[in-house]
């Protein structure tokens, strides 16, 4: 039975992903890497395009009762539009690509001198703002939540410095940067960026992964689709190979 590492917010979705990775046989090791703090901020309603770039997004402005108005609703993931569809949202954009890019591209030649509103975390991607701007836009951030990093994070940095980690999961840069923090605040960086490049370490997506290799890490495992299901599917069969 491979030990496994993910990575996710204590809020359900940590014991979710545990319960993924124990269904596909093997042992989870649960590090709550992220944890939210709501801003309780509210996004404008009289913009041309919002987009909402997470799950965790979705839920503090479906809370606070935000209304789009005639706002073309763009969502970053398949998920991320499910969950304002459950919330009651009618979802225009979903782009091909699960990025911030993909989202510019799809939005391209559609924004120019138009209002885009873009609520998400403290630690959205610049690429987003940027590249919206630069297609013409007139873009407003309002910041829905802040993510920081739980000061009991950690066993999974332990872990993997010990060398009793077969695979880790990071499902954004921000849970490789904590991942790292953690490791150095004990002392054990260089040996925990050892034992991940001992492991199979999946991102999932090209920046989580970007991200990663920046910081010496080697990724095996990029799913096609950015969720945690792939993600955790691909994993599982490159630990099958292994």
């Amino acid at each position: 039975m491979s030990r496994v590492a993910v990575f996710r917010p204590d809020d359900g979705r940590l014991a979710a992903a545990a319960e993924t990775i124990r269904s596909l046989g093997h042992d989870p090791l649960a590090d709550p890497m992220l944890a939210i703090e709501p801003t309780d901020a509210v996004p404008r309603s009289d913009a041309d395009v919002a987009v909402l770039t997470s799950t965790t997004g979705v839920g503090l402005v479906a809370e606070a009762g935000w209304i789009p108005g005639e706002a073309t609703v763009c969502a970053i993931g398949a998920t991320t539009a499910a969950a304002l569809r459950e919330a009651g949202y009618d979802v225009d954009v979903v782009p091909e690509e699960y990025t911030s890019s993909g989202l510019v591209a799809a939005l391209h030649g559609r924004v120019d001198g138009v209002r885009v509103e873009v609520a998400r975390s403290d630690h959205g991607s610049d690429v987003l703002l940027e590249g919206l701007a630069d297609a013409g836009a007139y873009v407003h951030e309002t910041i829905l939540y802040r993510l920081v990093r739980p000061a009991e994070s950690g066993a999974a940095a332990e872990a993997a410095a010990a060398g009793d980690l077969d695979a880790a999961l990071f499902t954004s840069s921000l849970t490789v940067a904590h991942f790292l923090d953690a490791a150095a605040e004990r002392g054990i960086a260089e040996a925990a960026i050892e034992g991940l490049n001992d492991a199979v370490v999946g991102t999932i997506g090209p920046p989580t992964a970007e991200t990663a290799a920046e910081r010496g890490i080697e990724v095996e495992v990029v799913p096609e689709t950015a969720d945690f299901e792939a993600l955790a599917a691909a994993v599982d069969e490159a630990l099958g190979e292994a």
